[in-house]
């Protein structure tokens, strides 16, 4: 059984001392066939991020719109979902 840190078990806190959530996402080009996997902390902020082109990989395929979302309790978790979803089994989720 692995061993888990205190903090790594809670996550980080927020300023007002809440849990910060994490999350695997998939947004899709609207005006494309293509589809993009990530993970972040703040959802909102990073499809701002994607939307105005600060992803310089993925600026060809613009507008971007959220089309699924799973929050984790751990930067941890989120990076494995992201990982699933890119991987040959989770292209067909």
């Amino acid at each position: 059984m692995d061993s888990i840190r205190v903090s790594e078990a809670l996550g980080p806190r927020s300023i007002r001392g809440e849990a910060t959530m994490f999350y695997a996402y998939v947004i899709k080009s609207i005006n494309a066939a293509y589809f993009y996997k990530g993970h972040c902390a703040d959802l909102q902020k990073r499809l701002i991020q994607h939307n105005s082109g600060m992803t310089k990989s993925i600026k060809a395929y613009l507008p971007f719109e959220l089309i699924y979302f799973e929050s984790f309790n751990t930067l941890k978790e989120a990076i494995e979902r992201e990982k699933y979803f890119k991987s040959s089994t989770g292209r067909k989720f």
